[in-house]
């Protein structure tokens, strides 16, 4: 199972749309313990949004979608 999230950050009013097999982990790392990346300058981050998918392929897809 693959999660599509949306982090937004209110103090900078930005958003970051990813996916991940763990969210929880993932969501420590933009907000705790990445060391670089574009996420660590807009913290803190809250979770916006987040849809579940049944495989890495569409995750990636919906991701994409997203983005757009």
């Amino acid at each position: 199972m693959f999660t599509v999230y949306v982090l937004y950050s209110k103090q900078y009013d930005k958003i970051y749309i990813g996916y991940s097999s763990d969210l929880q982990t993932r969501f420590k790392y933009h907000n705790e313990l990445a060391k670089k990346g574009w996420t660590i300058r807009y913290r803190p981050w809250t979770i916006a949004h987040t849809e579940q998918l049944e495989t890495k392929a569409q995750a990636m897809k919906r991701e994409k979608q997203l983005k757009l």
